[in-house]
């Protein structure tokens, strides 16, 4: 068997030019959808998601805004920044890209969005309302993670489904999104006693523990559908993912590659959500 490599960027480009009609559609009513982005610090992996971020949403017919501060910039300088930026009618979601120097408190940070402008779905009112089935905004890679099952009609009712990782970003969301599709869920991480174990059960694998190769071939289900969301850069500078691609490829029935699966998506589904944002905005006006 050789597993099905599932192509994120040609669906996050299908799903883009939706997105762009859409937005095409509410700037013909006199509302732009409008993406804040603040940036702080150098670090050379962030500028690049920001740049990534802020291109997407002028190909996409969406307006950017980009707010860059020195590592060393006061705290409150952000705060009031973004105090401006909830306060502002025509901005319709706003983006903190983590990590954030360590003399930031990250929570106070997103806490501060406005949870209704919150697009990366990261305020604990966001969450509390995912929790609660009735999300406002779904953090943006477990949504792409989402789409791409959808899009590859894969049966969720039931199945066994297996997250390694437990962070608020990806594992926990992740978790209660199959949940909700009627998934049985465990939740690994790095310390979980026999691995192996959990992930030869999964139907559905999900890998966003942040360790390179992690996943070999032998620890999966055969024709398992096995989603890869880890980035890691070996010493020679490429990218793989958590899960051994070459081994894995070979025992499951659907693979993610590492680039170019789950990344594409999660850009994506940012702009969804900030094009929802701003179709909510609409709404209300016209209410």
């Amino acid at each position: 068997m050789t597993a099905r490599i599932l192509d994120g960027l040609a669906l996050a480009t299908s799903v883009r030019g939706q997105l762009a009609e859409r937005a095409a559609t509410l700037k013909s009513q006199g509302v732009t959808p409008c993406l804040a982005v603040i940036l702080v610090g150098e670090d050379p992996a962030s500028a690049v998601y920001v740049r990534n971020k802020v291109a997407a949403c002028e190909k996409a017919g969406m307006r950017s805004i980009k707010d860059s501060y020195a590592a060393d910039i006061d705290p409150a300088e952000v705060f009031a920044r973004i105090a401006e930026l909830n306060a502002d009618p025509e901005v319709h979601g706003i983006l903190v890209q983590l990590p954030l120097p360590g003399h930031f408190d990250e929570d106070a940070v997103l806490e501060a969005i406005d949870p209704s402008k919150d697009v990366d779905g990261f305020h604990a009112g966001n969450i509390g309302a995912l929790m609660q089935g009735n999300p406002r905004f779904i953090p943006c890679t477990p949504y792409g993670v989402m789409k791409m099952l959808e899009a590859e009609k894969v049966n969720l009712k039931g199945a066994e489904a297996v997250i390694v990782g437990r962070s608020n970003i990806v594992g926990k969301p992740m978790a209660m999104l199959l949940l909700a599709q009627s998934c049985t869920v465990t939740v690994c991480h790095s310390q979980s006693r026999d691995l192996a174990f959990h992930t030869r059960r999964a139907d559905i694998l999900v890998a966003a523990v942040g360790r390179a190769r992690m996943i070999r071939g032998d620890m999966i289900k055969p024709g398992a559908t096995v989603i890869d969301v880890g980035i890691n850069r070996l010493p020679d500078g490429k990218l793989c993912g958590d899960v051994d691609f070459e081994s894995a490829r070979e025992v499951a029935g659907r693979i993610t590659p590492v680039p170019g699966g789950v990344g594409p998506m999660t850009i994506t589904m940012l702009l969804a959500n900030t094009l929802e944002a701003a179709e909510r905005t609409l709404m209300e006006k016209t209410a």
